[in-house]
């Protein structure tokens, strides 16, 4: 077991500047979650300057952008502002770009969570659908719910590999997960250089995707629902937390070595 002073130490935006309340609720449960697989959590706040961010994300080895009550400000990825997109928030989309500019120049391993996926795609120039109105799965089910729906996990995906035939036995050729929900919208467009590795069978809606050219980053996975509710339930949720904390803990090429990022 590695000492304290060892542990990989993951950077973690405040999940919103809207509702500190709902970071009061939200954020133990990530940090706790990164705790257990062996990592330090070091929330990066979002009052704190650019500069600062920059500065505590250079102490870190691995980032984890977590959900947020926001929606991501649709003019970034060319659209107007649907009726049913929740105010957008600034100062996170702020954050989430640096954090992710700076995995990109340092090869850093990223998870991202729910918002955090989406912020990953129109990070990577896509688009997201506003707001999935009446579907045949209950998408926006919260976290009083367990198990929403399932996810169609590509078997030969880094996520898939993460998986037990317990937990996600195999149907029609994709392992399929109980997985929980709690969001409204989802990815319209993938992302640039950006994979799917998990649909929800009934209706298409994206749960899952990662790199497909990452410059050498050993990581860049992210999913729709929340592995932080269930990782006490769910040897996935475990093995999502762990593989950020084992990428987060190896050693870093020099910077002088690096390739350009993508």
């Amino acid at each position: 077991m590695k000492s304290p002073a060892m542990k990989p130490r993951i950077a973690i935006p405040s999940p919103t500047s809207i509702d500190l309340d709902y970071n009061r609720r939200c954020l133990p449960l990530y940090m706790h979650a990164i705790e257990e697989a062996g990592g330090i959590a070091v929330e990066l706040p979002l009052t704190a300057s650019p500069t600062k961010l920059q500065t505590m994300a250079a102490t870190c080895t691995g980032i984890l952008l977590p959900g947020s009550l926001a929606d991501v400000d649709p003019g970034r990825f060319g659209q107007a502002k649907d009726a049913a997109t929740a105010p957008a928030d600034l100062a996170r989309e702020t954050a989430d770009t640096l954090l992710l500019d700076h995995a990109a120049a340092h090869h850093l391993p990223v998870l991202g969570i729910c918002y955090g996926l989406q912020s990953i795609n129109v990070w990577r120039g896509g688009t997201l659908l506003q707001d999935l109105m009446i579907m045949p799965v209950n998408h926006p089910a919260g976290p009083s719910i367990a198990i929403a729906h399932t996810a169609a996990v590509a078997p030969q995906s880094l996520l898939g590999t993460l998986l037990t035939s317990d937990e996600a036995p195999l149907i029609d050729t994709f392992a399929r997960l109980p997985v929980n929900s709690s969001h409204h919208q989802a990815i319209g467009i993938l992302g640039q250089n950006l994979r799917v590795t998990a649909r929800c069978p009934q209706d298409g809606v994206i749960e899952g995707i990662e790199a497909e050219v990452w410059s050498g980053v050993p990581m860049l996975l992210a999913v729709q629902w929340h592995p932080e509710r269930s990782y006490a339930i769910s040897a996935a949720s475990r093995a999502l937390f762990a593989r950020l904390i084992a990428e987060a803990g190896k050693e870093r090429p020099s910077r002088a070595s690096q390739p350009a990022s993508v």
